[in-house]
């Protein structure tokens, strides 16, 4: 596969351990909109869905940028 649905890797480091994180590119972008739209950065975007998250991280990051897709003004009824 290629494109948006490629997988990538990226390294993050949360409250100072080093991890890695496999997400489609799709979602990579989303991260940074949804970030930007926050006015805050990735790392910090990262950090805070690891707080809350019962899952695995990048389960959890997807489902929080599904969340901020549909909370977004032009996607509600």
């Amino acid at each position: 596969m290629t494109g948006r649905t490629a997988l990538r890797k990226r390294s993050v480091t949360i409250a100072g351990h080093r991890t890695s994180v496999s997400l489609e590119d799709a979602f990579w972008d989303k991260l940074h909109e949804m970030a930007a739209a926050k006015g805050t950065t990735l790392i910090a975007l990262v950090t805070a869905v690891d707080a809350g998250r019962a899952g695995n991280l990048s389960g959890a990051l997807r489902v929080a940028v599904l969340d901020w897709l549909d909370e977004r003004p032009s996607n509600r009824a």
